[in-house]
This record gives structure tokens, sequence and C-alpha cells, in this order.
């Protein structure tokens, strides 16, 4: 099993496909090398998918702080020129107040989380995440990076002295720190991993491609 959350079991083909669906629908919403894809969502399956879609196109991923307020979620929008916005049902209200004070307009696709169903009528209005991968190719292949200093993920300070401050992974450095996680944890086969630390920050020290280097087991909670 890859992903495990409430009673969802992904095994690691299906999220192989659903990655692969994700970047084919991104690549027919015209996202390519460098464009921004921002999520705004929770350490949920779609969160995950997202640190493996657009990096077939040679986008960026953009995983926004949930903890900021809409002034600061604004900010980075902006700042990130984010062309996509994924967000989860329960924090839909939070990125309307955010988008209203944005200058971009990214096109919105709302997780509906199958575990927080009371969430769901908050995304009212925004596409839907699994009709959005429905349409996408389970057997594409993206191009990929050109090149293994070209970016993979973009993320923001939390703002405490200012405006958040932006810093760009590039696929070596992620690829480094994931298998350097291993080397430092003497991780061993099919580890399970409690994902308590937010995916958002420092994507997740990378610990999302690092469980999955090892085959192991994503508890989202």
């Amino acid at each position: 099993t890859a992903i495990i959350h409430g009673d969802l079991r992904i095994p690691y083909a299906a999220f192989r496909a659903r990655a692969c669906r994700l970047a084919s629908a991104l690549d027919a919403a015209g996202i390519g090398r460098n464009d921004v894809v921002s999520a705004l969502l929770l350490n949920t399956p779609a969160m995950l998918e997202a640190h493996y879609g657009p990096a077939q196109l040679g986008a960026v991923l953009n995983a926004v702080n949930t903890r900021l307020d809409a002034a600061g979620i604004a900010f980075i929008l902006d700042h990130a020129e984010a062309k996509i916005l994924l967000v989860d049902a329960e924090l839909a209200p939070l990125a309307r107040e955010a988008l209203a004070l944005a200058q971009v307009a990214p096109r919105v696709i709302a997780y509906r989380d199958p575990t927080a169903p009371e969430t769901h009528a908050d995304a009212e209005g925004f596409e839907d995440y699994e009709d959005f991968l429905a349409a996408g190719d389970p057997d594409f292949r993206g191009p990929g990076p050109e090149d293994e200093w070209d970016a993979i993920a973009l993320n923001y300070t939390s703002g405490t002295t200012g405006n958040p401050k932006g810093v760009v992974y590039h696929h070596r450095g992620a690829t480094l720190l994931a298998t350097g996680n291993i080397l430092h944890a003497s991780m061993q086969d099919a580890p399970v991993y409690l994902w308590t630390l937010p995916m958002f920050h420092c994507n997740g020290w990378c610990f999302p491609w690092t469980i999955s280097a090892k085959a192991g087991a994503h508890v989202c909670l």
C-alpha cells in the first residue's frame, strides 16, 4: 500500500496512475515548464500526488502554508504567479478570501476529502479534483526536467518579519535530500510513515519522495 487515508487504501500502481493523470490534466490545462501549481492542501492523498504530477511537466509545486492568513496567501499566489490552485474543501473559504485579495486568477480545483464530507459544501462552485484527474491519461509521460538543476518546488517562509520570502528547490537537491533521509535514518524497506509534519513545510523535508523510494506507506491525517 502506498497511501492510507481513513478507510482508503491506494496501492503504488494506482498512486502512479493518479500522478500521471494529474500531470496529463495539467498539461491539457496549459501547464508547462516553470509554471507554478500552488497547493493549499492538508496532508491528504492529493498533496502527495501534487509532489509527483507537476514535476513530470517540468512545472513547479508551490505548497502553501495552510496556517497563513488570506493576505499572506494572496501575496504568495501573486509572487509565485500561480496558474493553478489546488485547494482542500476545508480551506475553500480561506482560499476565496485570498483570491479576492490577489491579482492573479488561477484555475481553482478543489479536493473534497472523502474522510471529511461535512466540508464538501464549502467548495461549491470550484472544480472537482477527482473530475479533473478523470480527464487525464493514466499512462501519460511528461517531458520532465531538462536539467537536474531545474526547479521542482517553490516554498515560502511564514512572513514573520515582512512578506513571505520564496525559496526554490531543484530536482537535484530534492533527490539528494530524499535519498539522504534514507541513509540518515538507516531506513529499512517498506516503512510506515505517519504524516504529522505538514507537507507544506519544506515539502515535508522531502519525505513525500523518500517514503516512496523505499516502497513505504504514507499514512495521511
